[in-house]
Formats: structure tokens, C-alpha cells, sequence
């Protein structure tokens, strides 16, 4: 366990170079499974979710090696098909190794994967999607997948998983002939893995849109690939400088990852500007809602890509505490995302709980330091964004729980003039 002892009312200003994206870069570790020839990774962060997921490459037989940001993944010895469930529960990502260890070894045991406790989480999609291609799949205290022959088929995903799209994915490109797979989940992190794909050797049309189609391929080769930097970790960052009345240069960004975090942003009042591939935030010291038209009460809702992030969720409703005006929020994913504003309201924050799924804010308010809990990632990060900005001292308990998605997360806080410390 360990804890964050923040003292608030610090500026954050200076300049950041972020790390590769958790979500791109966890399929890109099981994608490793499907070729014999070592994959390379640069840019990976280095949070508990990858330090989980290289442990379970390990259990199951591979080579790694690891070289500060740069690891090297070698499947060549790949014999085992189950993966510990210990191992498992911790990490949602592990459903990825279905697809790969049935194309590799035709099997695959694992225990329902565990993660955040956001609300329900299905994993039918994934099912469907790999029974489409040959997979039998069996359920209980540990889900056995089995497959002989895979065959590509047409395939319409009943929702736009992005976790299921990568799985299936995966096992299409060494699946006998050809898969149309509809609506696909499109996220960046998304295209990140099917370019990689490409680049082994994978025949994959359609990238960036919600119809992929794939030509199955006999063998992928191996690869070097660097991971693209993480948007989610972007915007976390320059919430923090815009609620604290700094400015941010963010260096190494991809323009196109962050439209729809700009969009939603300047809607709070927090405008910044990307130029090839630099991110600036200039110092403001007032945010401001800005109204729809005829003086409405704005709406900010998360949706599949390029709808504004659901991980950004957290973030955006600390940024609408701390601006004048009234926004709603309408979380449409997940049940429990929002269930943290309790701890903003017991800070000072005005805000009114409509559903598990809508919170209407109203700003700004003045919060205070409040020994509090992180319940997960995202709202980890929302916790310690409004004690970064809060008077007086707070404390963010379970704050291991935000190590699985940001690196070194009081070190960069620290390097932009946060007054933060850890206690293990």
C-alpha cells in the first residue's frame, strides 16, 4: 500500500515528455505471442499493468528482457496455455492472451480478468467474436478456450469493445482466409496495435475506421516498434497546470490523438494549441464554462472514439470544479466512474449527483485538504488533481492503484512544482 502527501496551491508549470500509452501497449505485449522472432518495444511505460503483463509472458515461457523504456519479447519458447490466476484477477488486460494463445497453441486457461471496479464489464463480445473464427469456449471457475483450424468469418461486434476488436483482431490475422470485422472499435490505441500488426507482417484494410478487414496470413515476423505517447496521460497533465493556473509545453505528442480532448477542454475553458508536435497550454488564471448557444447549460459526455475519452472522465469534472459555471456530465460507459464525486463534494465541491451516470458542477469552488481514498485509476488521478489545487494538506491513500496506468507519477508532478510526497 501506499499513500500521497500533497500540499495544495502550488502552480504547475514547465514541460513534459509523456509516456507510451497503457492502452496500446498491453495488446502489443500479447501480439508478441504470434510470431517466433523477438518483438521490440520502445517507449514502454513503466507502470504496474506492464510490469503484470511481462510477469505473465514469463509464465508462459517467453524471453524478456527489459532495458530501461526498451523491452524485447521472444514467444520462441512459448509451451504453456494457462495463465496464473493470481496474475490474472489483477490486470483486465490479461483477456488478450486468448486470441494469441489459440492461434499459437490452440488453447488458452484463464480466470475471469480483474482490473478497475467500474462498473460491469463484459467480456461476451470477446467471446462472440473468437467463436465466430473457431473457438470454443467453455466458462466456470476459469474460462478454457479451445480451437483447431480458425477460418476468418464476417463478424458485426454487438458493441465497439476495444479490448474485444484487438483480441479478435489478433487471432483474424493468422485465421484461414478472410475477416470483416464491423463495428470496430477505432481508438488510437486501436490502430497503434494494427499498424504494429502490419508491420509483422499482417494484412489488415480499414485502419482508423469501424470496418476492419483482414487477410489471414500463415506467419507473422518479428518487430521493432515504438509505442505512441499516451494521450490520457497528456490530458491528466495539462488539467493539472490548467487548474493550478500554469502553463504546459508537452513535447512529443500526436496531434490527432488530442482533437477530441481539445474540443472538450476549451468547453472548460482550458485552450491549448498543438503545433507538429508540441502541445501548449498558456497560463490563465480563470477557467470558464463556455455555454452552448442561448445560454444553455453545457453537456460533456464520453462515447467510443472520437467521442472525449471515458479515462478522462475524472479529470474533466475536477477541471468544471474549478471553473465558472454549470456543466453536465454524462458518463454513458460505466455505472460506477462517477461515484468519486463524493469526495470532491466533502472537499468543498458544489455538485449534484443525478444518476450513477450524470453529475451537474458547479463552479468554481474553493476545496480544502481531505485525507482521501483512491478507488481506481482515473479516479486516482481526479483525487490528486483536486488536492494539487486545494488548500492545505491532503492525503490519497491505495494510491498504488494510480501507479497501473502513470509513471512515475509525484517525480513528474514534482519536476512542474508540485509539493508532493509517497509513503509506502
Amino acid at each position: 500500500m501506499a499513500r500521497l502527501i500533497i500540499q495544495g496551491g502550488r502552480r504547475l508549470s514547465g514541460t513534459l515528455v509523456p509516456g507510451g500509452n497503457k492502452n496500446a501497449v498491453l495488446p502489443m505485449l500479447a501480439a508478441s505471442l504470434l510470431t517466433d522472432e523477438p518483438v521490440v518495444l520502445k517507449r514502454v511505460p513503466r507502470i504496474a499493468d506492464v510490469r503484470v503483463m511481462l510477469d505473465l509472458l514469463v509464465c508462459l515461457g517467453a524471453e524478456v528482457r527489459e532495458e530501461g523504456d526498451r523491452v524485447s519479447v521472444c514467444a520462441g519458447g512459448v509451451r504453456r496455455s494457462r495463465l496464473p490466476p493470481e496474475l490474472c484477477m489483477r490486470l483486465r488486460a490479461s483477456i488478450l492472451f486468448a486470441g494469441p494463445l489459440c492461434v499459437r497453441l490452440g488453447r488458452a486457461t484463464l480466470a475471469p480478468p480483474g482490473g478497475d471496479v467500474i462498473g460491469r464489464r463484459r467480456l461476451d463480445t470477446h467471446f462472440l467474436g473468437l467463436q465466430a473464427l473457431g473457438v470454443s469456449i467453455q466458462g466456470g471457475k476459469d474460462y478454457q478456450f479451445r480451437a483447431g483450424r480458425l477460418r476468418g468469418a464476417d463478424i458485426l461486434l454487438d458493441e465497439a469493445s476495444v479490448t474485444a476488436t484487438e483480441n479478435i483482431v489478433m487471432a483474424a490475422c493468422r485465421a484461414e482466409g478472410r475477416t470483416v470485422l464491423f463495428n470496430a472499435a477505432c481508438e488510437p490505441h486501436v490502430q497503434a496495435l494494427c499498424r504494429m500488426l502490419q508491420a509483422m507482417g499482417a494484412r489488415i484494410a480499414g485502419i482508423g475506421t469501424n470496418r476492419l478487414e483482414i487477410e489471414g496470413v500463415p506467419e507473422l515476423k518479428g518487430v521493432e516498434w515504438t509505442v505512441p505517447p499516451d494521450f490520457v496521460e497528456i490530458g491528466s497533465y495539462v488539467a493539472a497546470a490548467a487548474i493550478t493556473g500554469g502553463e504546459l509545453t508537452v513535447e512529443g505528442v500526436s496531434g490527432d490523438d488530442l482533437r477530441p480532448i481539445a474540443l472538450t477542454y476549451a468547453k472548460l475553458g482550458a485552450r491549448f494549441t498543438v503545433e507538429a508536435d508540441t502541445l501548449r497550454l498558456p497560463a490563465r488564471r480563470r477557467l470558464r464554462v463556455m455555454h452552448d448557444f442561448g445560454y444553455a447549460v453545457p453537456r460533456i459526455e464520453d462515447g467510443v472514439w472520437p467521442s472525449f475519452p471515458t479515462d478522462l472522465m475524472s479529470v474533466a469534472v475536477v477541471m468544471a470544479v474549478r471553473s465558472h459555471g454549470t456543466v453536465l456530465f454524462f458518463e454513458k460507459l460505466y455505472e460506477s466512474r462517477l461515484y468519486f464525486v463524493d469526495r470532491l463534494i466533502e472537499m468543498g465541491a458544489r455538485i449534484v449527483q443525478c444518476d450513477p451516470h450524470r453529475v451537474v458542477v458547479v463552479g468554481p469552488s474553493t476545496l480544502h485538504g481531505l485525507h482521501l481514498n483512491s478507488p481506481d485509476i482515473r479516479a486516482g488521478m481526479g483525487l490528486i488533481l483536486a488536492a494539487l489545487c486545494a488548500r492545505g494538506t491532503s492525503i490519497v491513500e491505495n494510491a498504488q492503484v494510480v501507479d497501473r496506468g502513470y509513471e512515475r507519477i509525484e517525480e513528474k508532478l514534482r519536476a512542474l512544482g508540485a509539493e508532493i510526497g509517497r509513503e509506502e
